[in-house]
């Protein structure tokens, strides 16, 4: 318990502060999220894309697993909709809780305490992959109006050219001028504050409850991810620390900013952020279990 104390206590308070917030004053939501979404996202997963040093063999191999693992669940998802006749915003809203785990301010920290500094550098390539689906598929895969219009709706969002700008810097080594990437890291750095007042701000108006579907999600997100993920590592024959970081991510809660694109692109926001809170609760006893298995 005291690894996962000092990950969670500070985003505990950032979300108690949305929800006084939610509870005492008249924001518009909308806003926040949109903010979110076309300003500081796009300067969050380019700027950690731009400033990434991992080699190119590493990352490819968790980039793969991490690519392969979402489509099995994504696959999994649309296949359990059709079989329970969900409602289409339910199956969005099944579809963001379960691809989007909170691998940055709850993995990383989780990561470097128990794996260390090599661990660490291959949880940022988990969350360039991450940040790679975020900023190229997610959005189209939520509004679900066929692929012609996903991709229209991607190539309109600023996050599929910052990621795109992000890898190419990367790639040609090249140094921004005048410390604008440390401009872009600021902005960026504010990305996960706003979503986590969000969340509080939306949890303010819900009426929390743990039902079936909040414990369906959560099962998928907690349970079923990370054991897919370990099958992956062994089809792909990854090495012991990397199977260890790739299944550990995985096995992450819902992520916040899965709220802020439900929000702007399709899905019940009040199931998911429920759901957000119920795997977060939840993870303090799934987690404890993996970690006892991987080390």
């Amino acid at each position: 318990m005291t690894v996962f104390l000092p990950a969670i206590a500070p985003v505990s308070l950032i979300i108690l502060i949305g929800f006084l917030l939610g509870r005492f004053l008249t924001l518009d939501r909308q806003t926040l999220s949109k903010l979110a979404i076309y300003a500081l996202s796009p300067a969050l997963i380019g700027g950690n894309l731009y400033r990434s040093t991992l080699s190119v063999a590493s990352a490819l191999k968790i980039i793969l697993a991490f690519a392969i693992v979402t489509l099995i669940l994504y696959l999994l998802v649309r296949g359990l909709s059709w079989g329970f006749h969900l409602h289409p915003n339910t199956e969005k809203s099944l579809i963001a809780t379960t691809l989007f785990a909170n691998n940055g301010n709850l993995g990383l920290p989780l990561v470097a305490f128990t794996l260390g500094d090599g661990g660490f550098a291959l949880a940022i390539a988990y969350l360039v992959a991450s940040g790679i689906f975020i900023g190229s598929f997610a959005p189209a895969l939520l509004r679900g109006q066929g692929w012609k219009t996903g991709l229209k709706l991607t190539l309109r969002l600023p996050i599929f050219w910052a990621t795109l700008t992000g890898l190419i810097l990367r790639l040609l080594k090249v140094k921004l001028p005048l410390r604008l990437g440390e401009g872009i890291e600021m902005l960026g750095e504010a990305t996960i504050p706003l979503v986590l007042l969000l969340l509080g701000m939306y949890l303010a108006q819900t009426r929390f409850s743990l039902g079936r579907y909040e414990l369906f999600a959560c099962s998928l997100r907690l349970i079923l991810a990370p054991a897919i993920a370990f099958g992956i590592t062994l089809l792909l024959q990854l090495e012991s620390l990397e199977s260890q970081v790739f299944v550990l991510q995985a096995s992450m809660p819902t992520a916040v900013n899965s709220l802020v694109f439900a929000t702007e692109f399709g899905g019940d926001a009040t199931r998911v952020a429920k759901t957000i809170v119920a795997s977060t609760l939840l993870s303090l006893l799934t987690l404890p279990v993996v970690l006892t298995f991987l080390i």
